[in-house]
């Protein structure tokens, strides 16, 4: 996947924003304000995601592509590199389950005030 297929399908998901916080070639993309996905204009063979911490470790023992995100929580965020030999149907699963792992912070109460609902992994 490309960095415009990315963006493209990040966008898709319901509620998701994108702005630069950091700096002027970092891409973040948000749902309510938080973050599951980021992207640098620069270096855009590297895509950081959140991830559940032991699918996280499962992940990385099984695709030399993906690690611990640099400058982040590795138990909680991984670095996709998009020039190895991820699928696509992979990655976007990973931004999916990124998605839902910042929705299911959210409370419920707020959740459904919004009519925000996870996605299908």
């Amino acid at each position: 996947m490309n960095i415009e297929s990315i963006r493209d399908y990040c966008l898709t998901l319901p509620r998701v924003t994108e702005d630069f916080p950091f700096d002027e070639t970092t891409l973040v993309f948000r749902i309510e304000g938080k973050i599951f996905a980021m992207i640098d204009l620069e270096r855009h063979e590297w895509l950081t995601l959140k991830c559940d911490p032991e699918y996280a470790v499962a992940l990385r023992e099984h695709h030399t592509e993906i690690t611990g995100a640099w400058h982040m929580n590795k138990r909680y965020w991984n670095m996709l590199n998009l020039v190895g030999n991820l699928s696509d149907e992979l990655i976007c699963h990973l931004i999916r389950h990124s998605y839902n792992q910042v929705v299911k912070k959210i409370s419920r109460r707020m959740r459904e005030s919004i009519g925000l609902e996870l996605v299908e992994e």
